[in-house]
């Protein structure tokens, strides 16, 4: 949660600058470009700049608290509820609102003009263990919330009729609204046109008082150009993949600072590439909020910094293979969803584990990027199991069936020095393993066995697997599970790591990747009961599950008791 609450502050300490710098008559036609003349002084005298907003994450007042302070800025009132926010927020990711505890601060700040402004905070507080990490995380990457405001004096509604069609003369369009009986006003939101120069993608009218019949018209006609627009945009993902698949492979993110912008011939001088060219993109990726556009070219935000090369938590690995080999193997979905043939091994001719082992560059690529999602684990450590194998007096055993380069083992070491580890992979990967635990100081507490899951060594205390089963159709994940049930002590615990597809049907990248597993290996992800059913098949029994980062599960299993099923 620390670095999260740093990236907030980081983000929140960049708003507070802009409402600082920013004027009315500066910053509209910025926002409307073409906008000037006569219309530029009308629409300053009806409305002002008020505030750059934006939604950040705290785990409780105590963190939103500490990120303030940290930003110089002095909350004169307690939180209030968010209600269009978090009607949103709801719409957006299919929650329940009332699970979505979103506040509305305003602190003030004094502008360079001397003018009073605000800073507006969403705050969606996510608890640890709340499994609203996935929410915070994509909506940090997409800034849905982020937005400039523009205050009306005169609430008349012939005004704001008029700003409306202002608006929209200059390219902004509708992009919904609300009214929030919380403070008694309404909020008339825009897209701004593509091309702005004020950095931010929404804008927001904001009306003091009841005016929801002019909010009306405003949200029909949102409505009216929402779905072909929308589906334009999804259209569009694949453009999406290869932008920044391509933005890290040149390593454009390693030649930029998140502090300083960098001029666009400079860095295609040195990623060796077309200015021209390399601009286009930096505009594209600018609008994926990889980069933003300031006085002195392009800046890489804390987004972009994550495909940079070999930083911790670099995405970059995901980046490659998603824009690289599994890109090539979608193109083949329409032929998996008509034959049931894997897509990658009808593209490539064999399947992926084969075609990655083959080529070491591509094996270490895989590998990486396995462990580029490695969000995912940052609790399994503290799992009850884990910690209670830990305080034995004898010490205990955890062992990684298909454990890959030793990510997570690698962190369950380090987490409980009284472990010892046992690593089961590939040849291939077992090499790399050894020397990623061997750099991190756990060489001598980890044994390496190089085989396949036939040979999952016995007389382990803990076993993991660790998005595997996802790999293999229910057959296949039955053999596998028998294997760790044979190796198993009565006393040992098996905990599965998993992206689990919700029961009722709510969005959740378990969704997104079961479409993956399908067309790129045959596998799949399946629903908790549908693990339940596959562990009593290999004479196991779930016990309990725990969310984790980005969608996932830890589901702990034991053996069941009694004689195991017979196999067919």
């Amino acid at each position: 949660m620390i670095a999260t609450l740093s990236g907030d502050t980081s983000r929140l300490r960049t708003t507070v600058d802009f409402v600082k710098e920013q004027d009315t008559a500066t910053l509209l036609p910025r926002l409307l470009p073409g906008l000037d003349g006569p219309e530029l002084r009308a629409l300053t005298e009806h409305c002002r700049f008020s505030h750059a907003a934006l939604l950040v994450f705290p785990a409780d007042e105590a963190e939103l608290s500490a990120m303030l302070t940290d930003c110089g800025l002095v909350a004169v009132a307690p939180p209030r509820p968010s209600v269009v926010v978090r009607e949103r927020l709801a719409a957006r990711h299919r929650r329940p609102a009332a699970e979505l505890d979103v506040g509305i601060l305003r602190p003030p700040v004094v502008g360079a003009d001397g003018a009073h402004r605000m800073v507006e905070v969403f705050a969606l507080t996510v608890p640890a263990g709340s499994g609203l990490d996935a929410i915070a995380a994509h909506e940090r990457r997409q800034q849905h919330e982020a937005h400039v405001a523009f205050e009306v004096a005169a609430p008349d509604p012939l005004v704001l009729r008029g700003l409306c069609a202002s608006f929209a003369r200059y390219g902004a369009a509708p992009d919904g609204g609300g009214y929030n009986p919380h403070e008694n006003g309404t909020v008339f939101y825009f897209e701004a046109p593509p091309e702005t120069k004020a950095g931010y993608r929404r804008v927001e009218l904001y009306v003091p008082g009841d005016h929801r019949d002019e909010l009306a018209a405003h949200l029909a006609e949102h409505r009216a150009r929402q779905p072909a627009e929308t589906l334009l945009r999804l259209l569009t993902g694949a453009w999406t993949t290869q932008a920044l698949a391509v933005f890290a492979e040149l390593r454009v993110p390693d030649a930029m600072d998140t502090e300083r912008g960098a001029d666009v011939e400079v860095l295609a001088r040195e990623v060796g590439a077309e200015a021209p060219n390399l601009a286009t993109l930096l505009r594209y990726v600018a609008m994926l909020g990889a980069v933003t556009e300031c006085r002195d070219g392009y800046r890489l935000t804390e987004l972009g910094a994550l495909l940079r090369s070999n930083t911790p938590g670099s995405l970059k690995p995901l980046a490659l293979m998603y824009g690289g080999p599994f890109y090539q193997s979608f193109a083949g979905l329409g032929h998996t969803v008509r034959t049931g043939q894997v897509a990658f091994d009808f593209l490539f001719g064999e399947n992926h584990f084969d075609h990655f082992a083959r080529d070491p560059e591509l094996a270490e690529l895989f590998d990486q990027s396995m462990a580029a999602g490695s969000a995912m684990f940052d609790p399994v450590p503290a799992h009850p199991v884990l910690t209670a194998a830990a305080e034995t007096s004898a010490g205990a055993t955890v062992v990684d069936v298909a454990g890959g380069n030793g990510e997570l083992l690698g962190r369950i070491l380090a987490a409980h020095p009284r472990l010892n580890g046992v690593l089961l992979e590939r040849p291939h990967a077992v090499e790399a393993a050894r020397r990623r635990l061997a750099e991190a100081g756990h060489g001598t507490r980890c044994a390496f066995v190089a085989g396949d899951f036939a040979d999952v060594p016995a007389n382990g205390d803990v076993y993991v697997l660790s998005r595997v089963l996802h790999d293999w159709d229910d057959e296949r994940c039955r053999e596998i599970l028998r294997h760790c049930a044979d190796a198993m002590q009565d006393h040992a615990d098996l905990l599965v790591v998993e992206r689990v597809l919700p029961a009722d049907g709510s969005v959740s990248l378990a969704t997104a990747w079961d479409l993956h597993m399908m067309c790129n290996v045959g596998g799949r992800e399946r629903r908790a009961a549908h693990y339940d059913r596959l562990f009593a098949d290999a004479g196991l029994t779930l016990v309990n599950q725990s969310p984790l980062p980005l969608d996932g599960h830890v589901l702990h299993v034991r053996k069941a008791p009694g004689p195991r099923p017979a196999t067919e």
